[in-house]
């Protein structure tokens, strides 16, 4: 089971207490899976819910009957694939339309419905669980609510964004996705949905990955000092290396030619343990120092031309 799959599930275990929210949440689902032929009395009124995800027709079926005993036909169509049909008819339909305060012309849910927080809360959930969807946390952060239209989208957006948050739309074929990209504000949205399990879920795995990448970051940090480290190491070594063979260390003041001795001696060692090879120990800007001037002599070595001959 996916994780969005978990979420819906999670959500549709918990039905609003209050009636006020169980119509904006029902309200959700229906402007995003439900259709209604304009009439809200005699045999042709008709309204129904269409859906693929068998959770949708359950909270739809079950806020029907809370908000108003609406009786409700459900057709499944298919077996491999199917597709749940939520059926109201005649003055059934009258009621459902007059509940969910449906109006011909407007395809979005009516402001009535949505005044309070709490049915704003309630809207998004009925939104999410009919048309939303969201990623593995632990893949990458991303969720999203499908819209057939730009106004069903910006209504949803504005909701999301009442809560301080700064959800988007994105044109994709002939849908207006409004999504979420970061992970906070996808936390605070399963807040506001009423999933706490799927929220811990998701807060844990944010801190196992940023684990992961401040591990990832201090290994890269250590290889590159070490591999910085090392690279200085050998042309310390190189430098020294051709004062001796060109010159010769005689050359060298004591201090120059005993740090020479000792890099030769520890080609591997870091300058604070260079330091303490010395005699008296010296600090690593110490070390630092004499390591420098022995470079200077090599490359002016290198300059006058007695590279890798003998003096």
């Amino acid at each position: 089971m996916s994780f969005s799959q978990k979420v819906k599930m999670e959500i549709e275990s918990v039905i609003p207490a209050s009636r006020h929210c169980q119509i904006a949440e029902l309200a959700g689902c229906f402007a995003l899976c439900g259709k209604w032929n304009g009439r809200k009395d005699g045999r042709n009124a008709v309204l129904f819910i269409q859906t693929e995800n068998p959770a949708v027709a359950r909270i739809c079926f079950t806020l029907l009957r809370k908000v108003g005993r609406i009786i409700v036909d459900v057709l499944v169509r298919g077996v491999k694939n199917p597709v749940y049909l939520l059926k109201i008819s005649g003055d059934e339909a009258g009621t459902a339309a007059d509940t969910l305060k449906l109006s011909i012309g407007r395809d979005t849910v009516s402001d009535l419905l949505i005044e309070k927080e709490c049915c704003k809360r309630a809207l998004i959930r009925g939104a999410f669980i009919a048309a939303g969807s969201m990623n593995d946390p632990a893949r990458s952060y991303h969720m999203e609510i499908v819209c057939d239209t730009k106004e069903k989208a910006e209504q949803i957006r504005d909701v999301i964004n009442s809560f301080g948050m700064n959800s988007k739309i994105v044109g994709r074929k002939k849908s207006f996705v409004v999504y979420l990209k970061e992970g906070d504000e996808i936390v605070t949205m399963l807040n506001i949905m009423e999933a706490p399990e799927a929220l811990m879920s998701m807060e844990n795995t944010r801190i196992i990955k940023e684990m992961r990448n401040t591990v990832n970051r201090r290994v890269n940090c250590e290889t590159a000092n070490i591999a910085k480290t090392v690279s200085a190491a050998v042309k310390q070594v190189n430098d020294i290396e051709l004062i001796r063979d060109t010159r010769g260390l005689q050359i060298l003041s004591d201090s120059l030619r005993e740090m020479a001795e000792v890099r030769l001696k520890y080609p591997e060692a870091t300058l604070s343990e260079l330091g303490k090879y010395l005699s008296p120990p010296v600090g690593k800007s110490g070390v630092n120092h004499r390591l420098r001037k022995l470079s200077e002599i090599a490359d002016d070595i290198r300059r006058s031309g007695y590279d890798n001959e003998d003096s």
